[in-house]
């Protein structure tokens, strides 16, 4: 044995267990900590010490031996009477022989860098000891490819794969082959759309990278071993790297959570879930510099995981990376030997499985039960409720999109046969509609469009009925922006612009009778083309700002986490007691208003795409947050053909007018039928302004001065007078009517101009404004209906499945759920930790908004003539004029546990609304609603006990602060300025309210990054407007009575959508075939990998039942949340 006085021995030679010190020092155990320490070995004492004690080697690098849970452990496991535990020295282990090496009957030995596992395998070749962790299963775990291979072996879920060899050494036969284009790689044939993640093979190598699709903004985040407060990197480079060996794997979204799993033997697993490291590289540490994690309960499922995983890499102490995505949990990293940190309750288990494992299989004669009394940290804490106070269990919201450029659109009728073409390659015979807005799509629709202009120079006499001046519009907008000459899709980018096409089984039909064109007869094909729509600066801001105002509505919202305000809902979130999903349209702003919401709500920092791809769903199934707006229903159809009639009549509005348009009488069409007075004077008026509008731009264009005048959002004068001269000539018809349908485009341009362009000082823009304004409050809102019963009809026809989800998002919450849940005996200075808080928020356009909001007011919730609140709710929403950018209408479910379970008082709904961003001159003619009162906030004047509704800010502070607060500018733009009570967000008034202070903004907030505050506003020429107060609807629904009123919609819904259906079934017929779904690539599904046979038992297993415990806790069997009626998943 060596003479070696290195580190782990003393100088008399007797090994020393060596425990490391807060300072990171370390101090030799003493007799306090430690009994029966075996004396050096020596050959003729073998049998003496075989009898006497059973020595635990442990082999490796200095800075493993000595960490901290390794001292924990070790100390706790030096308790069991006949174990002795000897620390071989680094010294030692790499200048010495293994035959000089200290003689143990166990040994517990793991790589790390640096470690020399040739002479550890050769030390237990020569003294064979009992393995708690096989060595030569460790040259696999430090290679991705054979850890991937031996997860699949074993049948373990894990993300679709490939591997990249680009080593020499290991041809293995396979291909070397990377294709790359611009949102996907096909590796050896094998093809993975983006977001996709790329690994290289090394297991030390932690520079992984995630890259993002271009709808996202492209780009790539940069993962890396943590420095400091950072855990990753956005990068805008999205092209994948060259050199070297890689996996590609599927990325899965995870909602921003990793979970680390821990075992000590096959039959313990213990848990942590930390923020992912890819969200915003951000890492969350506590008071001690701890990456903050919060440990969570395994499912029956993620249990047998670990324990397969622990057998088949003959690991007995082995940590593991899960992702639980789509209601799987998959592998995606195996790191071998592995800890937990900072947690007592595990140290003291992990020390009892390995002392009884040890003395099992080396001494079963003398096996002890033995334990450690238990931490006074570690008592759970069970929540009680007291009083009268409600607990949260809910929160659901629907939310409009933020401020964007305005939208703009081009319709034609198509019958060319390239046309047909096209449609039938990307499937659109399937559903009749097509959607393209992928760059390759879009390059095929403008090749089509330039060979037909070609064909018309050529031939002016061709058959080619598409009108010239329409094929060139799409031309040019197809061709703006983008560098296709030099075959690059440049800004092509699914956001920016896309191309629908519906089938027409018999052509269009004509919109009057008036029409000059003969009707052709014959199935086409309406084409669409939209471009612009795309969110602003101040739109994010919008979101970003909402979603920090959205914190104080969860229990301690008035507390500050690490200088936040709302800390309730970041506490909850952190401990992951909050099941969050967030899901929107696939359109390219409302993605992006999800993404800056989640970052405001959960004090996110950094690029909005990372955020978008892992916190975002984009729920473009079963139109649960789309609707194709060109394809309207037949109700539609007739309501919009009543609305051109009445808006054609050259005479001032008749009493017979009011009944006609305004049958509800709601007071806001009234006020704009009064501005209005003669719809066709008003839309000549209107004619006139915009004529003068050009004019000016034109004029402002031949001045020299005004040539490189940079409007808002980067756009110029030049495309600031196409948006323009396109509704100058659309407006006005040849037949001299008026385009109704153009009224909110007017409205849309001119609103976007006088908020963010007003420095151009353009004359009579406020004029055009307050006209365009009247017209559109009159427009917008009947379109979706104009008697009660066309409202319904029209409503539920758009947001059928989205109240089918609410419904289900409302049952599920007090049912068991396979979501992160903390683990009560480990949750240290969390008082409640069997609360759960449920948020579904739901980001999509004005369409569901409005028909969201008519099934509310029409279905028949409540009768305003028995119900006074609910009828100064109708009297409120009736004055509001327009669901503006931002709008909510938000559900919160409340669970009063002092109640019956069978009780209908048990539940409890409340309804609130808000209107969203505030116009131009809005100030004087708002109407004013009743506040945001939440009853809970009413009983709390009653009793001050909250009960069940626990302060989150007074949990245990370590576990809360960050170490770099966030700076805060003490003018902020989220104080109330109007009642007490009310929620409001961007206000500019520096005036706060007494009252409910927890439900009350707080008087702190940051600016976003992205924005430049300047003398003019933000970029220079733009002030971000404020979002109205959050008013409340209804604060006293029971929850059955809610549930019977969606059921009850749901039904006749499904009748009238049924028999929709079926005609439309009829038209498809005869062109129906298999074809692919054009958006079904973007967002793929993992398939887990197919098992194969377990490998052979290690020395250690045991068939038996375990004495352990496991820290996963109780099985959380997983909910299949399913509809016969929808096929989105309905988590």
């Amino acid at each position: 044995m060596s003479k070696s006085s290195g580190q782990g021995m003393s100088n008399s030679g007797l090994p020393q267990f060596l425990i490391g010190s807060e300072g990171g020092e370390s101090r030799e155990l003493d007799d306090k900590d430690m009994r029966n320490i075996s004396g050096p070995y020596r050959e003729d004492e073998e049998e003496d010490q075989a009898e006497g004690q059973i020595v635990v080697g442990i082999c490796s690098m200095m800075k493993k031996s000595n960490s901290k849970p390794m001292t924990e452990i070790m100390e706790r496991l030096c308790k069991f009477e006949y174990i002795t535990v000897v620390i071989f020295s680094e010294e030692v282990i790499l200048n010495e022989p293994v035959e000089k090496w200290p003689v143990c009957d166990c040994l517990i030995s793991f790589h790390s860098k640096g470690f020399p596992l040739d002479k550890a395998v050769g030390y237990a070749k020569l003294r064979k000891p009992l393995l708690i962790n096989d060595l030569n299963m460790q040259y696999f775990i430090q290679d991705r490819r054979e850890v991937y291979r031996i997860l699949q072996e074993e049948g373990i879920d894990l993300p679709r794969y490939a591997v990249l060899n680009r080593d020499p050494d290991r041809p293995e036969g396979k291909e070397c082959n990377l294709v790359e284009s611009e949102d996907h790689v096909e590796v050896n044939g094998e093809v993975f759309h983006k977001p996709f993640v790329e690994k290289p093979v090394s297991a030390e190598d932690h520079n992984v990278y995630i890259y993002y699709p271009t709808s996202a903004g492209g780009g790539s985040q940069r993962l890396f071993r943590k420095i400091g407060s950072r855990s990753s990197v956005y990068s805008p480079e999205s092209t994948v790297r060259k050199t070297g060996s890689y996996i590609y794997e599927e990325f899965m979204p995870t909602d921003g959570t990793d979970v680390k799993v821990y075992t000590v033997g096959p039959d313990y697993a213990h848990a942590e879930a930390r923020k992912s490291p890819a969200l915003d590289g951000k890492v969350e540490r506590d008071s001690e510099g701890k990456e903050i994690r919060y440990p969570v309960m395994l499912t029956a499922m993620e249990k047998l995981v670990a324990r397969k995983v622990c057998l088949a890499f003959k690991q007995t102490v082995c940590g593991f990376d899960l992702l639980r995505a789509n209601g799987h949990s998959f592998v995606c990293d195996v790191n071998g030997f592995s800890f937990v940190k900072n947690s007592m309750k595990y140290y003291d288990d992990c020390a009892k499985v390995l002392g009884n494992m040890v003395m099992r299989e080396l001494a079963p004669q003398f096996h002890i039960p033995w334990s450690i009394p238990m931490e006074a940290e570690d008592i759970p804490i069970v929540p009680t409720t007291s009083g009268t106070m409600m607990e949260l269990r809910c929160v659901i919201a629907v939310i409009r999109h933020g401020d964007r450029t305005p939208k703009q659109k081009m319709k034609m009728e198509v019958r060319n046969a390239l046309f047909f073409e096209l449609f039938e390659k990307y499937g659109g015979y399937k559903s009749g509609k097509l959607k393209l807005k992928k760059p390759k799509q879009l390059q095929e629709v403008l090749d089509i469009a330039r060979q037909l202009l070609a064909e018309l120079v050529l031939h002016n006499d061709c058959e080619i009925e598409e009108k010239k001046s329409k094929l060139e519009q799409l031309k040019t907008v197809l061709e703006m922006e983008s560098s296709l000459n030099d075959n690059q899709y440049g800004h092509f980018s699914g956001i920016n612009r896309k191309v629908q096409l519906t089938y027409l089984p018999n052509g269009q039909p004509k919109a009057s009778s008036e029409e000059e064109d003969s009707l052709k007869e014959g199935p086409s094909l309406l084409l669409v083309l939209k471009w612009g729509g795309e969110l602003t600066p101040a739109g994010r801001v919008q979101a970003e700002e909402l979603g920090r105002a959205f914190r104080c509505m969860y229990p301690g919202g008035q507390g500050d986490y690490a200088g936040f305000p709302g800390c309730g809902l970041l506490r909850l979130h952190s401990t992951y007691r909050h099941d969050l999903k967030i899901y929107a349209s696939d359109e390219g702003r409302v993605q992006m208003t999800a993404a800056a919401f989640a970052k405001g709500l959960l004090a996110l920092e950094g690029e909005l795409t990372p955020i978008l791809v892992q916190m975002v769903k984009s729920a473009n199934m079963n139109g649960l947050l789309d609707s194709d707006s060109d394809s309207l229903t037949d109700g539609q159809q007739r309501v919009k053909a009543r609305l051109h009639e009445i808006m054609q009549k050259n005479k001032d509005f008749s009493e017979e007018d009011y009944n006609k348009l305004a049958p509800t009488g709601s007071p806001s069409l009234v006020n704009s039928m009064r501005v209005i007075v003669n719809p066709v004077k008003t839309c000549d008026h209107v004619h006139t302004l915009i004529k003068s509008l050009t004019c000016q731009i034109c004029k402002r264009l031949e001045d020299p001065k005004s040539a490189d005048l940079q409007l808002y959002h980067s756009e110029t004068l030049e495309l600031m007078l196409q948006r323009w001269s396109k509704l100058e000539r659309d407006f006005r018809m040849k037949n001299c009517r008026y385009d109704i349908s153009k009224i909110p485009d007017i409205y849309d341009c001119v609103k976007y101009d006088t908020q963010h362009n007003s420095s151009l000082s353009l004359e009579d823009t406020l004029e055009l404004f307050r006209l365009s304004r009247a017209l559109a409050d009159i427009i917008i809102p009947q379109e979706y209906g104009i008697t009660k019963a066309e409202k319904l009809d029209i409503a539920s026809a758009y947001c059928l499945p989205l109240v089918k989800k609410i419904q289900l998002d409302l049952q599920r919450t007090h049912e068991d759920e396979a979501v992160n849940k903390l683990h009560p005996l480990y949750s240290r200075g969390v008082m409640s930790p069997g609360r759960h808080v449920r948020t579904r928020l739901y980001f999509t356009s004005e369409s569901h908004v409005h028909s969201l909001l008519s099934i509310f007011r029409y279905g028949g919730l409540l009768d305003e003539q028995k119900d006074e609140q609910w009828k100064q709710a109708m009297d409120y929403l009736s004055a509001v004029t327009e669901l503006n950018y931002m709008t909510q209408i938000v559900i919160m479910l409340y669970e009063d546990n002092k109640k019956d379970p069978s009780s209908e008082e048990r539940f409890h709904v409340e309804l609130h609304f808000s209107p969203g961003v505030k116009g131009c001159k809005d100030e004087d003619n708002a109407p004013m609603g009743f506040g945001f009162r939440p009853a809970s906030s009413e009983n709390h004047e009653k009793q001050t006990n909250q009960g069940s509704l626990e302060d989150l800010s007074q949990d245990e502070p370590d576990r809360a602060v960050l170490t770099e607060p966030i700076n805060i500018q003490r003018k902020s733009p989220l104080i109330r300025n109007r009642k007490a009570g009310s929620m409001e967000a961007l206000s500019e008034s520096n005036t706060s309210s007494r009252g409910l202070a927890y439900r009350i903004l707080p008087s702190s907030s940051r600016q976003s990054p992205e924005i430049k505050p300047s003398g003019l506003g933000f970029e220079g020429c733009s002030l971000v407007p404020s979002i109205y107060p959050l008013e409340t609807l209804h604060n006293s629904l029971s929850l059955k009575q809610v549930d019977e009123f969606l059921t009850a919609l749901c039904k006749n819904g499904s009748q009238a959508q049924f028999k929709r259906l079926k005609s439309l079934s009829a038209m498809f017929e005869s062109h129906s075939q298999p074809s692919i779904d054009v958006d079904s690539q973007e967002t793929p599904v993992s398939t887990p990998v197919q098992p194969n046979q377990p490998a052979a038992k290690p020395i250690w297993y045991t068939g038996d039942p375990s004495s352990t415990v496991s820290s996963a806790g109780p099985s959380s069997p997983s909910v299949a949340e399913s509809s016969s009626n929808f096929g989105f998943n309905t988590e």
